[in-house]
């Protein structure tokens, strides 16, 4: 099939950025291009319109790439638990067993690669060509008897690898030696070499480029710059700029919970000029905890645990003081769940050893774990006439198990009107405590503008008009692809695609 394959020598070297790079490059050129990771770890899931999980990340680089995210993208989602387990989600829907070290053996040479080998022929039968991501390093030894990521996706699709070094970390050109030494008859597969993040003075770095070149006779396809400010959506939760701000404003704290899943929910704040995103963790100090102006609880991969976590730091009691002290609280899936009085697990559904725990009391609800799978599914509708003034329209996904109930005989309003019918999350009047389980609801700018406005209000401080973050996130695409093509010999990544 034509395309190409793109490898790092280590985790974060920009892998991500690249095939993001790369897919809106190629989609402004007139190509059908499709992103690719066969298979991602990670507990920032999208859901498809038909109702099934994928990473994030490649939702994002169909976006790059100006297509609808789709399973086959990412066939394979592992979603890591506090264990030494995780969930395995295959083309969008989750297994029973779970991926421990035995039974993944097992499933890599069976149900994993021929979820993968019908992934790569819907592309090569969809589309003009196909990027594609690895993962970690391809060169982790012990792990190449039963991989499904790396070279054995690059031999499965039979595309050439560019192998891409992270030049800010140091020891770039150690790490592109020692990783084509330990390839072994791979090493022939790499067909070109990227430096990215670099800093400086590029002719600086020429002999660098001049000797690797001569060492291992790859061809250095370019070296691209720092990129600041991309507002793209990253993988790790290492990626969220806790702390940074545009100046003075709006400060939230975002609990970090052992379990944190789905933080790509907090990337739209970092678009808005006077917001900073404060990291709330055992070690936050009591004078940071009183400067907030608002708490955001983000979703957990494990409710129970994270819950009975936030007590036994003594964050619960903090964030009930900030409520009682009128500082605003909104709760996400897992967070919106804790916001309750009570969660029920009496057949531990959630993996936990915990059947039964008081919330945070917030809001008037109880939340039960038991009957039922797991909810997948896109949702539509609007925030209820009563919350707002005028129309403010949202859309996101819902990814939980566990049915959130409002306490009979409670007055507290619905916080969404679902297109369709029904109701979804829960909302004190003046949005003061508010949550709901639609990842993704931040994305819609009316209703983030709502919110913070709401915190704005709370905090005596003027409100403000909405930030078109839909605009900034495809000027961040387009400034991706100049920078490919500025510092990329895109002439040669072309030649080695197929596609010239």
């Amino acid at each position: 099939m034509k395309g190409i394959m793109v490898q790092g020598t280590s985790s974060d070297s920009g892998k991500s950025f690249l095939v993001t790079a790369l897919c809106r490059l190629l989609s402004d050129r007139g190509f059908r291009v499709c992103p690719f990771k066969s298979q991602n770890m990670s507990n920032n899931a999208c859901v498809t319109r038909d109702g099934r999980e994928m990473s994030r990340a490649q939702a994002v680089q169909a976006e790059a790439a100006r297509l609808e995210p789709e399973t086959f993208m990412n066939p394979i989602l592992l979603k890591p638990r506090r264990d030494v387990s995780s969930e395995i989600v295959l083309e969008g829907r989750a297994l029973d067993t779970p991926a421990e070290r035995g039974y993944y053996r097992t499933f890599t040479r069976t149900l994993g690669i021929e979820a993968v080998r019908r992934a790569l022929r819907r592309i090569e039968e969809r589309f003009d060509a196909v990027v594609i991501e690895g993962a970690g390093s391809p060169a982790e030894v012990n792990l190449n008897e039963f991989e499904i990521v790396n070279m054995r996706v690059a031999r499965e699709a039979d595309v050439p690898v560019v192998l891409v070094t992270d030049v800010d970390r140091g020891g770039s050109l150690a790490s592109i030696v020692g990783t084509l030494e330990l390839l072994g008859e791979d090493r022939g597969r790499v067909k070109g070499l990227i430096f990215n993040k670099f800093r400086g003075d590029r002719s600086l770095f020429d002999p660098a480029v001049v000797w690797i070149e001569r060492r291992t006779g790859v061809p250095v396809l370019g070296v691209m710059p720092w990129v600041e400010g991309a507002a793209i959506a990253g993988e790790d939760s290492l990626n969220v700029h806790w702390g940074r701000t545009g100046g003075e404003g709006l400060s939230i704290g975002v609990v970090r919970f052992p379990g944190l899943s789905n933080f790509t929910d907090l990337d739209p704040f970092e678009l808005e000029p006077d917001v900073e995103l404060v990291g709330l963790d055992a070690d936050t100090p009591e004078r940071t905890l009183r400067s907030l102006d608002a708490v955001l609880l983000p979703g957990s991969k494990n409710t129970m645990r994270d819950m009975a976590w936030l007590e036994r730091t003594g964050l619960a009691r903090a964030v009930r003081e900030l409520s009682r002290a009128g500082r605003c609280v909104f709760g996400l899936c897992g967070g919106y769940q804790m916001l309750g009085e009570r969660l029920l697990d009496p057949d531990l559904k959630e993996n936990s050893e915990i059947r039964e725990i008081e919330g945070l009391g917030l809001l008037p609800s109880v939340t039960a774990f038991g009957a039922g799978e797991k909810r997948t599914v896109r949702t539509e509708g609007r925030v209820r006439r009563q919350l707002s003034a005028g129309e403010v329209p949202v859309a996101g996904y819902e990814i939980h198990f566990g049915v959130t109930h409002p306490v009979e005989g409670s007055s507290c309003p619905a916080l969404l009107d679902v297109a369709g019918g029904g109701v979804e999350g829960l909302a004190r009047p003046d949005l003061s405590v508010a949550g709901t389980y639609l990842h993704g609801i931040f994305d819609a700018d009316a209703f983030r503008a709502l919110w913070l406005n709401a915190v704005r209000r709370s905090r005596g401080l003027e409100e403000r008009a909405v930030t078109d973050t839909r605009a900034m996130k495809e000027h961040a695409y387009d400034a991706l692809a100049r920078a490919a093509e500025r510092h990329l010999d895109v002439g040669a990544i072309l030649r080695l695609m197929g596609l010239a």
